[in-house]
C-alpha cells in the first residue's frame, strides 16, 4: 500500500481542457481526477511516498495559477483559492509523522514558490477547521496571519488551505427528482453534528444542482469508522427519498461495509 495520498481540491470544474492540464501538471500517480460543473470544483487524488507528493502537489499548483482566476470564478462550492485545498492523507496511523512533515513543506514550498498564503488547519493548526477558515469567505481570510506566504491574498488565486490527516469522505446523495433546494437544506442541517438526526463528525450542506436539475445533501464524513456511509444514507433516507449516491475521489473499502445494495454509488473507487 502507497504511504501516503494528496487531495488537491482547485477551483475549476468546467473546463475539461484546464483540468486536464492541471492533471498533467502533477506528474505523480493519479487515482482519480473528480470534476463537477455545478460545484465548479476538480478533486484530484496522488499517490506518492514521502518526499514526492509536495513537489508534485506544487507542480499542479503552478499549472492551477496560470489558468483559474478566481476573480471571474462561481460555483456552489464554498472556496478560498484556486488551489482551495491541499491536504496530505495517511491511511496507517503509522505513517501520520510523515504525512504532517509533508504537509508542512508543501506549505512552504506554496509560500515561497508561489507567493500564496497558506492556512493550516487540522491537528497541524489545535484543530481549525476548514468552515472556520472558510467563512467570510477569502476577504475574511484576508485578515488572518497566515501560516506560511505572504500576509496578503494572492490577487488571482487567494490563499490555500493545507492538513495533514486520516481519510475523509467526501460523499453527495441526490434526493428524488420531486425534491427542491429547502428540502436538501432542511435534510443536510437534520443530519449534521448537531441536527436533530446528527450524526457524529457529519459536515453536510443542501443543494441545488441546476445543471441537473437536482437537489443534493453534501456530505464530508470526517470518520467513516465513527460514522459508516451505510449510517449517512439511513439518516437522509429518514427524511427525503434517496435517487442515487456519488463518491468524490476515493475511499477506504471498508467505508461501504453493510452499504444498501439498492442504492447506486456513481464513481466507486475504493483503496
Amino acid at each position: 500500500m502507497t504511504a501516503l495520498l494528496a487531495v488537491p481540491n482547485v477551483s475549476e470544474g468546467r473546463d475539461g481542457d484546464a483540468i486536464a492540464a492541471i492533471a498533467a501538471a502533477f506528474d505523480q500517480e493519479l487515482l482519480d481526477v473528480h470534476s463537477d460543473p455545478d460545484h465548479n470544483r476538480s478533486v484530484f487524488t496522488l499517490a506518492g511516498e514521502p518526499g514526492e507528493l509536495a513537489p508534485a502537489v506544487l507542480a499542479g499548483a503552478r499549472a492551477a495559477l496560470a489558468l483559474i482566476d478566481l476573480r471571474n470564478h462561481e460555483g456552489l462550492h464554498p472556496r478560498v483559492g484556486a488551489l482551495d485545498v491541499a491536504p496530505i492523507v495517511y491511511l496507517d496511523e503509522r505513517q501520520r509523522g510523515a504525512a504532517c512533515a509533508e504537509a508542512l513543506l508543501l506549505g512552504d514550498l506554496l509560500g515561497h514558490e508561489l507567493g500564496l498564503p497558506v492556512y493550516l488547519y487540522g491537528e497541524l493548526a489545535e484543530g481549525r477547521t476548514r468552515a472556520e477558515l472558510r467563512r467570510g469567505g477569502p476577504e475574511a481570510l484576508a485578515n488572518r496571519a497566515p501560516d506560511f506566504g505572504p500576509g496578503r491574498l494572492h490577487p488571482t488565486a487567494g490563499a490555500t488551505l493545507v492538513a495533514a490527516r486520516p481519510p475523509l469522505i467526501a460523499f453527495n446523495i441526490e434526493l428524488a427528482p420531486t425534491a427542491t433546494e429547502a428540502d436538501a437544506k432542511r435534510v443536510a442541517a437534520d443530519i449534521r453534528e448537531g441536527g436533530t438526526d446528527g450524526l457524529p463528525g457529519l459536515r453536510a450542506i443542501g443543494l441545488w444542482l441546476e445543471r441537473r436539475r437536482l437537489a443534493q445533501v453534501s456530505t464530508n464524513v470526517e470518520d467513516f469508522r465513527q460514522t459508516p456511509l451505510a449510517e449517512v444514507v439511513a439518516a437522509v433516507a429518514r427524511h427525503a427519498p434517496i435517487s442515487r449516491t456519488e463518491l468524490v475521489g476515493v475511499a477506504p473499502r471498508e467505508a461501504f461495509d453493510d452499504f444498501p445494495e439498492d442504492i447506486e454509488v456513481v464513481n466507486l473507487k475504493v483503496i
